[in-house]
């Protein structure tokens, strides 16, 4: 699950970290309201979308009185912003973070992630704040710190130091009014309790800035939660947006289904995140064009099957369904029983192409034969994309 801006700073706020002073608004007239109780000459009026690279893709202006602020505001609640990660569709603000501006010394980046290789937290700094992390890599990769987190306790005082000094913090000592080097490990420490604690996928700070007044302060801020991990933090689904994710992915999300949606017209429903990718990697290779990725899970039921068939269905460029399932823990007669329910039950119309492997698969196709449902089995995963891709080419 994806945090706005000002929940990721409200978030950060619980462990003492500094972020800007702003309120949330949802109309023109509270962002004017919010610029006059702000007392600044100037403040930043930011849209709370889904996504990175909000400033390029003009969601976020400076503005310096009570009336501007109101008339930004109007112009940007309600209007649909596309950037490099919102995909074609974009996303449409609803509300909007009114922010005062602070004086900036110097741009910070500080991120922290899962490294899957090492099976721990990995943080990544740099001095190049204010820029997309991707880009960095692509151009200046030696510009990016990177520091594991291994012990079981979080990150301690002596790391959190060292850091400190690889990013040049103590340069800034004299320069401002407060202990930047004593801010500065507590700001470490404490970002990566928030990850941990939290069961965050990603925490980042970008950029963290020096302000000669204000110390180290997190000018802006994403945090993703792991969604695995959210029942142990019922509280968050207070902040769940739902206007800001895909339909289809959030009615997924209810049945325990994971589902990304793509832009092509071919279906797929597939058990296991690994088999998804290859199903999909094939589908490409026989010049298709998938239109999900769609993970049952290994122990799907019935009912999961038949609302994963009832999510394929109702996307509208969907033009045909590959079903690859290879039954380890999910027998390929269970899965065979449930794929004719579902088509039964959603009165499927589109060509169906399935492939079963694993245990008891010969008599999952069977059952599948004897449906007398219009169903084309394959024998391969290759095959079945050939199948798949071939179909939908004969009905264009």
């Amino acid at each position: 699950m994806n945090l706005h801006e000002y929940q990721a700073k409200h978030l950060l706020m619980r462990y003492n970290i500094k972020v800007p002073r702003g309120e949330i608004v949802s109309t023109p007239e509270g962002a004017a309201d919010i610029f006059r109780q702000l007392e600044v000459r100037k403040a930043v009026v930011k849209a709370q979308i889904h996504s990175g690279g909000r400033g390029k893709a003009g969601a976020i202006k400076i503005v310096h009185s009570s009336e501007e602020a109101e008339r930004v505001a109007h112009e940007l609640i309600g209007k649909t912003f596309v950037t490099y990660q919102t995909g074609p569709q974009g996303k449409t603000v609803k509300k909007l973070l009114i922010e005062e501006v602070l004086p900036i010394m110097k741009e910070l980046y500080v991120g922290i992630t899962i490294d899957r290789r090492k099976a721990c937290p990995v943080i990544m700094a740099s001095t190049e704040g204010g820029m997309d992390i991707e880009d960095l890599a692509r151009t200046a990769p030696e510009k990016i710190i990177k520091f594991e987190v291994t012990d079981c306790r979080g990150l301690q005082p002596f790391q959190a130091r060292e850091l400190v000094y690889m990013l040049g913090l103590n340069e800034y000592k004299d320069k401002c009014q407060m202990d930047i080097h004593k801010y500065g490990i507590n700001f470490f420490i404490a970002l990566t309790k928030l990850f941990i604690n939290n069961d965050c996928s990603l925490v980042e700070v970008n950029p963290l800035i020096i302000s000669e007044n204000y110390g180290l302060v997190a000018l802006d801020a994403k945090v993703n939660l792991d969604d695995r991990g959210l029942f142990r933090h019922p509280d968050f689904m207070e902040w769940r947006d739902i206007h800001q994710e895909h339909p289809l992915e959030y009615e997924a999300s209810k049945h325990d289904l994971s589902y990304i949606g793509l832009d092509g017209n071919i279906g797929c429903m597939v058990n296991g995140a690994g088999l998804a990718m290859a199903t999909m990697d094939l589908i490409k290779l026989h010049g298709g064009e998938p239109a999900n990725f769609l993970d049952v899970g290994g122990g799907a039921t019935k009912e999961q099957v038949a609302n994963a068939f009832k999510l394929l269905v109702s996307n509208p460029n969907v033009k045909a369904i590959l079903v690859n399932i290879f039954g380890g823990i999910m027998k390929c007669d269970i899965i065979a029983e449930g794929i004719i329910a579902a088509v039964k039950e959603v009165g499927l119309s589109l060509p169906l192409v399935v492939r079963l492997e694993g245990t008891n698969v010969e008599l999952g196709k069977k059952i599948l034969q004897k449906s007398g449902l219009n169903i084309i089995s394959a024998s391969s995963m290759s095959d079945a994309a050939e199948k798949v891709v071939k179909t939908v080419n004969f009905i264009k």
